[in-house]
């Protein structure tokens, strides 16, 4: 029973005094002497686990608290010390499993709520760690480690949310500088570091800032490949026109995901090729000025105002011809982005039209003048375009001032 306790050095003593009062020839005797065996190599192992404890030296600590639990069965100090232990080895999942077992047989071990909101931290799981410090500031409100737990934990999340709130308004700049507040909380929580870093890469990216995103994002995998750093890193270098980069970059996520996943990269992979080939021809999101992922609202509204900005008729000067050949290119490129199977053949890199030979423009397409009509005058835009020549330019009156 000691020794199933943890108290090996008692477990001795006893041992000893029962093998003095036995026969050496009795069949308690040799029970007793086996027994007596395994409790002192119990009790050597707890004094070498805690010595190894108390000098911090905790990978020593967490070998030799192996094996003394091996021969125990609650002990809770010494699974205290091996979770705390392991915490400080970053074996975060083993701290968790360790105070789990605590607080199931211990619903009110204070240190145990504290060190597993720890763990759960530094994991990046915020949400957990405050669920464990909140529960020991129920039982005692002042608990100084459960307190300053909680205040981080709160600190982190509120500027986590004031820059996901500046990021939805479109403030990207505003949410970056969030963003590294919250991280700046703690520079030391690796976890929380990376998770927020990809927020930034997003939010460089949105703000057309690649060079940035890009550097962040390699920030991350060079700290410790994972798929959702290849993946920033992969898209940050695709949004930034450099094609064989991202080509690299989302073949060696092919190479990380499991063999059930790996279409999901090589997807990737075919849509950095397309984007290649297509910055060699007529790339219809530069000509509007919007990201390969945009969405309808944001196609049309680039329209709007690239066709009104480069329409000839506001360009009778010494750029006309440029603007004719620009007013030609944008709408050509809303024709084909805002039609789903149009768009949906040029991001797979097939031919929009007919007889087009090399895709990317200079195939057979609505005239410009006719489509810009359609699109000002009759509520047009978002699929379903009648396709063909006819129709001859027809002018349309600005105002000015």
């Amino acid at each position: 029973l000691l020794v199933n306790l943890g108290q090996c050095d008692e477990a001795v003593e006893q041992y000893k005094v029962l093998n003095a009062a036995s026969s050496s020839s009795s069949p308690d005797n040799q029970k007793w002497s086996t027994a007596e065996q395994e409790a002192m190599q119990c009790a050597h192992e707890i004094q070498m686990a805690e010595q190894a404890y108390a000098g911090e030296d905790w990978d020593q600590a967490v070998h030799y608290f192996n094996q003394a639990l091996s021969h125990v069965e609650q002990a809770t100090d010494l699974l205290f010390m091996r979770a705390q232990s392991l915490y400080h080895t970053q074996d975060y999942y083993g701290a968790i499993s360790d105070t789990g077992k605590i607080l199931k047989s211990y619903h009110n071990h204070l240190e145990a709520y504290q060190l597993r909101g720890e763990s759960y931290a530094k994991l990046g799981e915020l949400e957990l760690a405050v669920n464990h410090y909140r529960e020991g500031l129920k039982l005692d409100p002042e608990h100084k480690g459960c307190k300053a737990g909680h205040k981080y934990v709160k600190a982190v999340t509120k500027k986590t949310k004031r820059g996901q709130d500046a990021f939805e308004a479109g403030k990207y700049d505003d949410a970056i500088e969030h963003w590294w507040s919250a991280i700046k909380v703690d520079n030391t929580n690796i976890n929380v570091h990376r998770s927020i870093l990809l927020k930034i890469v997003t939010a460089h990216t949105k703000a057309e800032q690649h060079d940035q995103a890009i550097q962040r994002a390699e920030e991350h995998v060079n700290n410790r490949e994972s798929e959702e750093g290849l993946t920033a890193l992969g898209d940050a270098q695709l949004a930034g026109e450099m094609y064989d980069a991202a080509i690299r970059t989302y073949s060696r996520l092919q190479e990380f995901l499991p063999q059930e996943r790996k279409g999901e990269a090589q997807r990737k992979v075919q849509e950095a090729q397309v984007a290649l080939k297509q910055s060699k021809e007529k790339n219809y999101y530069k000509i509007l000025g919007v990201a390969r992922n945009a969405n309808q609202k944001e196609i049309k509204k680039a329209y709007r105002e690239l066709a009104l900005k480069w329409h000839p008729d506001k360009n009778t000067g010494e750029n006309k011809e440029e603007a004719e050949k620009m007013f030609q290119d944008i709408g050509e490129a809303y024709e084909v982005l805002s039609d789903k199977e149009l768009r949906g053949k040029y991001d797979r890199g097939e031919d929009v039209f007919e007889n087009q030979g090399g895709g990317g423009g200079g195939g057979h397409h609505t005239n410009p003048f006719q489509f810009f009509n359609q699109q000002f005058h009759q509520g047009g835009g978002g699929g379903g375009h009648h396709r063909g020549g006819g129709g001859g330019r027809q002018h349309i009156h600005f105002r000015h001032g």
